[in-house]
Formats: structure tokens, C-alpha cells, sequence
């Protein structure tokens, strides 16, 4: 690598993780501000796998000013990260100002992938547009009928990212379900480390919601993989450990709080997976809806799946009891897991 390159990434690096410091430093502060939000441009996606259901093949992209007055009021409400996911948020065409308004705004810049769309000319207006962070998921090492999402259609865009990417990129495989060679997650996650990118490992349990533990061969497997993963705040997943052997977590999460869901109809949601309540417009949403919603414990918390609320939640296990019961009707998702598999990210 040339040398100049591999001190402006360097120097990238440090400025990227003075900020992640400063968020921490913030949310042990105080608890009234969200973390990190998920914002998404896109519900269409160009892929179609068999587990997910956050995605359609008929909307349009939410409009950029849309999409900036979002940002603006995840500004004023003291967000520190926004990841960007989706459907595909790489198929909106504003995109590259989105990342942008993030940045401006002084909000850390994530953003989560299938990786189709990227080749040299797309990572380099990444780079330019500010992006921090990328995620992309790989499920298999060749595709198959439950997800296109293979080592194999996607090494060469791993090249390309190595080559062109000043932001951190990080790679996530799998292990349970429906995965049909367990061995698949080790292997993109050492092809992830070689060629410079942290990885993680995610469990799938199937589409009833019921946490199965792995079988002996995957637990391995898995194991293997955590040891492999980098120290950073994104790889704080010990909860999966749990998961992994079927029991279930006792926690508090913070959704609707230090974490927002925010749909393309810009209503706030618990998660992903609990589209339907708060639902409330975040242009409406207040410092007095996230001290609520940070007081209220969530009737589908023990079986969680999803990381990134689980990853915030952990700055304030040690404090803050949850003294509110869940709303009638918050503990079941609205629109609930597609028949079939149900990944944990």
C-alpha cells in the first residue's frame, strides 16, 4: 500500500475513534439523549433473502429534504450515530448528501449493505461524502436459496473496498438456521481479517422467534469465530453467548430511548423488528418520550435478537431500573418475521 495512503487511513482511524470515545464519554453522562439511530432512505432492496423481512421491491426513495429534516431533528435531540440501512441504501440516489448532512451535523456516519452496488467510483464518493462505518452481512461462501449473500458473488467487492475504503468496514457472518455448512462463517470471517477488515459473527434461529442453541458443530464454530473478533464497541455481542445455548438474556433495553428505529414513513419504532410501537412521527418525538421509553421495560427483551440494541443498551445496564410496564400490544412485532429465517445483525 502506498505510504500515504496508509497514513491518511491512520489518521482516519484516530479521528474515528476519538469520536466513538466522546460518544461514550457523553452517553455515561447522561442518559437523555439516543446513541445511536437507524435511519432508512430505501425500503426497496435488490436482493431477496429468504430471512429478511425489512424489505420490498416497489418503494421509491424517501426524498433528500425529507430525509435531512430526519437528520436534523436526530440533531437536535442528541444522536451521536446514524447508521444508514435499509431495503438498499446504496439503490437511493441522494445518498452520498445524506452522508454528508450526517456529518455536518457532527453525527457519526454508519452504514449497512449487501455490497451488490459498490465498485471504485462508489467507495471513493463514500470517502469524499464522509462515511465512518460500513457493514456488510455474508451468509454463505456460495449462494443458495435462502440468501445471494456469498463469498463468492462478493469477494471481489471486499477487494475493492480494500483497496479504496478510508472508512471501517466490517464483516459479518453466520452461524445456525438454516446455514447449511456451519464451516462458511469461518471462513469469510478469516477472509474478512485478511484482507484488513474486523469481523463478527451473528446466530440465526428460525422464523417462530424461539432462541434454539446451536448444535455442537456450530457452538465450535462459533466460538472460534468470537475469538477472532477485534476489541471495539460494535463487537461487544456477549449476549449471543446465551443465544448460542437457548437460554435467554435478562437485560434492559433501551429501544424507543438510547436507541431509534426510524422507518421510511419516519415514524419511531422500538427496532426493526418491532415496527409498530412507539410509531410515533419523530418530528413529534421528545426529550419526555425517550425518559419514557427508557423506563420501560420491553416484554420481548429476553429473547432479542438484534445487536446493535443490545450494544447500546450495555452503557447503562448498571443503572436506570425499568419501572414502566410495556404498552398494551409492544410486545409482539405488528408485522412480524417473514415465515423462514430471521438474522441477528
Amino acid at each position: 500500500m502506498d505510504p500515504a495512503v496508509r497514513l491518511r487511513r491512520f489518521w482516519k482511524r484516530v479521528h474515528r475513534r476519538a469520536r466513538e470515545l466522546g460518544m461514550i464519554a457523553r452517553g455515561l453522562a447522561s442518559t437523555d439523549h439516543p446513541i445511536l439511530a437507524h435511519l432508512i432512505p430505501m425500503r426497496r432492496c435488490n436482493l431477496s433473502c429468504a430471512y429478511c423481512n425489512e424489505y420490498d421491491d416497489v418503494s421509491k426513495p424517501v426524498p433528500l429534504d425529507t430525509l435531512q429534516e430526519r437528520l436534523d431533528q436526530l440533531a437536535r435531540l442528541g444522536t451521536t450515530i446514524i447508521t444508514i440501512s435499509g431495503g438498499e441504501p446504496l439503490l437511493h440516489p441522494e445518498l452520498d448528501r445524506v452522508i454528508a448532512h450526517i456529518r455536518r451535523r457532527g453525527m457519526i456516519a454508519g452504514m449497512i449493505t449487501n455490497g451488490y452496488l459498490l465498485t471504485p467510483e462508489r467507495v471513493q464518493r463514500l470517502n469524499r461524502a464522509g462515511l465512518e462505518h460500513l457493514q456488510i452481512s455474508i451468509d454463505n461462501v456460495m449462494p443458495d436459496e435462502v440468501s445471494k449473500k456469498s463469498l463468492k458473488v462478493l469477494d471481489r467487492k471486499l477487494q475493492v473496498l480494500a483497496e479504496h475504503a478510508d472508512f471501517h468496514v466490517n464483516i459479518n457472518s453466520v452461524v445456525g438456521g438454516g446455514i447449511k455448512n456451519p464451516k462458511d462463517a469461518l471462513t469469510i470471517g478469516k477472509r474478512a481479517v485478511e484482507l484488513g477488515f474486523t469481523s463478527t459473527v451473528g446466530i440465526i434461529h428460525d422464523g417462530g422467534g424461539q432462541l434454539q442453541p446451536l448444535r455442537e458443530d456450530e457452538r465450535e464454530i462459533y466460538m472460534e469465530m468470537r475469538a477472532m473478533e477485534k476489541s471495539s464497541y460494535a463487537q461487544i455481542n456477549y449476549f449471543q453467548d446465551n443465544i448460542a445455548h437457548g437460554r435467554e438474556n435478562r437485560w434492559r433495553c433501551r429501544a424507543g430511548a438510547r436507541y431509534l428505529y426510524i422507518c421510511e414513513n419516519g415514524l419511531v419504532h422500538y427496532c426493526s423488528q418491532q415496527r409498530g410501537y412507539p410509531a410515533k412521527p419523530l418530528a413529534e418525538y421528545t426529550r419526555e418520550d425517550i425518559r419514557r421509553e427508557y423506563r420501560t421495560a420491553k416484554g420481548c427483551a429476553p429473547r432479542c435478537t438484534v445487536a446493535c440494541v443490545h450494544q447500546i443498551s450495555y452503557m447503562d445496564f448498571w443503572r436506570g431500573p425499568q419501572d414502566l410496564a410495556p404498552a398494551s400490544g409492544s410486545e409482539v412485532a405488528p408485522e412480524g418475521p417473514a415465515e423462514g429465517l430471521v438474522q441477528i445483525r
